[in-house]
């Protein structure tokens, strides 16, 4: 029998304030992520502009905050003003990034009016092209969104039909420039002072503006730290975050490796704040970069598409990754990683929101449906807001291949402002239920509100056009909250939520 595992909560021992943009998500010009994902005139379910609504009321259901726009590889060759005006009038472009056409029927006007539609915590992040542009470029970018009149730009937008700024206050430096598959890659020395160059402008225009600086586009890159090392030591002053991006798959059928994800993402997470932190202490600053890990999600990239693409297709079904119970038990161990850091990654996004390897998908002019993988992050964004507990877990382990011997339990807690505290745990373990204890000290908690489970008889369930609700959570059995104590057992291979008031 596996002994159970356990951990202590105390309103005095925390991790730190949870930031809403915790909980954001991505819209790139990929595949079907804007054209029949979220953008579909004709479809039964279109607004007046030309957005369906029945992925909009999935999406608030979703419960994203930030959302990144409009990449991605795709933003290194992108021109803004390809994407302004009317519709019918803008010019159709060769993607470099992804072998396609870009016909720019949906552009800048169109994803602030999706953003404002998207729920009323939804702000814009938006990305600059520092691939194949620059300062000039970027500064044009702000004012025509963000300047209220007066000026050409301000006014062209004026014209366009937008009398108000758009108020754009989070903006991207580009995006992973130091990847040799980038448009316009460049070392960490041509990148960091275009990036402080950038910067510098942008905060001419509007000093409150908030910027995140390109960091690596993964842990396994061989620049790695020293790119964030040079980066940083050119644009400390000037940025306020710098970014990560990371995807897991199942490899090889180590399941086991795959389900340990999380101990790879805070590891990571971990080396970016100490490189960070050491930059700081070289410069004699007193000022702490924050981590905006925008992309982040399982993708299977050698997974072979099930779908005939030609080059230079209009949006092709390319990365529609179907995600099992399995993936979606990794996932919300991934959010737990990000809560487990909140004290300093203060923005993270979801790659990405509808279609592309997206916890929404879609047939064009039919459904739209959940994924297994968005039951947890609708979960973690409804219920962790608050202070995040500092939670030490005493669990049984089991022995992987990438990362040797993992607890099986990966856990965190959030207690709110009205003091009410949910419980987010995963069960790695393929096999057997793992008992839970938690003793809640100073906490004054007495009431059992829920316990929801995202599990399955069969681990590669999933949810399907056919088959719509095959995976959803359902209620967790034989949990307790006695004198203090909070007694549960998680299921073989599970997501559970277990909220205490």
């Amino acid at each position: 029998m596996t002994r159970t595992a356990r951990f202590t909560l105390h309103p005095d021992f925390t991790v730190g304030e949870v930031n809403p943009r915790l909980f954001g998500s991505f819209v790139e010009h990929l595949g079907r992520c804007v054209y029949t994902g979220v953008h579909e005139p004709g479809h039964p379910s279109a607004d007046d502009a030309g957005l369906r609504t029945d992925v909009l009321d999935l999406i608030r259901e979703l419960g994203p905050t930030a959302i990144r726009y409009p990449g991605g590889n795709f933003v290194s060759g992108y021109r803004w003003e390809d994407g302004v005006g009317p519709a019918d009038e803008r010019p159709r472009r060769l993607d470099l990034a992804w072998k396609t056409t870009e016909s720019n029927r949906f552009g800048l006007a169109e994803f602030i009016d999706f953003v404002r539609k998207a729920g009323p915590e939804a702000e814009p992040m938006m990305a600059v092209n520092l691939g194949t542009r620059g300062v000039a470029e970027a500064i044009g970018l702000q004012e025509y969104a963000n300047h209220p009149s007066g000026t050409e730009l301000s006014e062209r937008r004026r014209a366009h039909g937008d009398k108000d700024p758009y108020g754009i206050k989070l903006w991207c430096l580009g995006n992973e420039m130091d990847g040799p598959w980038q448009t316009g890659h460049k070392t960490a020395e041509e990148y960091g002072r275009l990036a402080a160059e950038t910067a510098r402008a942008m905060r001419q225009i509007d000093p409150s503006v908030e910027l995140v600086a390109c960091g690596s586009s993964g842990a396994g890159m061989d620049t790695f730290a020293a790119w964030e090392a040079t980066v940083l030591t050119e644009t400390y002053d000037l940025v306020d975050y710098v970014s990560l991006h990371a995807y897991y798959w199942e490899q090889d059928g180590d399941r086991d490796s795959f389900l340990a994800s999380a101990v790879d993402m805070e590891s990571f997470i971990e080396k970016v704040v100490v490189t960070c932190d050491h930059v700081g202490a070289k410069l004699k600053s007193d000022k702490k970069i924050n981590l905006s890990f925008d992309e982040w999600n399982v993708w299977y990239m050698d997974r072979p598409n099930p779908h005939e693409v030609e080059e230079w297709q209009e949006a092709p079904r390319i990365l529609e990754d179907v995600y099992s119970v399995t993936d979606a038990v990794v996932f919300g161990t991934l959010l737990i990683a990000l809560l487990r850091h909140a004290d300093r990654v203060t923005v993270a996004c979801l790659a990405q929101l509808v279609n592309v390897i997206a916890p929404i998908m879609t047939e064009p002019g039919g459904a739209a449906w959940r994924q297994t993988t968005f039951f947890p992050f609708a979960q973690a964004s409804r219920y962790g807001r608050g202070t995040v507990l500092d939670v030490r877990v005493d669990s049984p382990t089991h022995k992987t291949k990438k990362f040797g011997e993992t607890d099986l339990l990966h856990a965190t807690a959030v207690r709110a402002d009205d003091g009410t505290v949910t419980v987010f745990a995963v069960n790695r373990g393929l096999t057997e239920s793992l008992p839970l204890e938690v003793l809640l000290s100073g906490l004054e908690l007495t009431t059992l509100v829920e316990h929801s489970v995202l599990a399955d008889a069969d681990p590669d369930a999933r949810n399907t056009l056919e088959d719509r609700n095959r995976v959803a959570p359902h209620p967790g059995e034989g949990a307790t909250l006695t004198d203090g104590t909070l007694k549960a057992t998680l299921e073989p291979l599970s997501w559970n939520v277990i909220r205490l008031a």
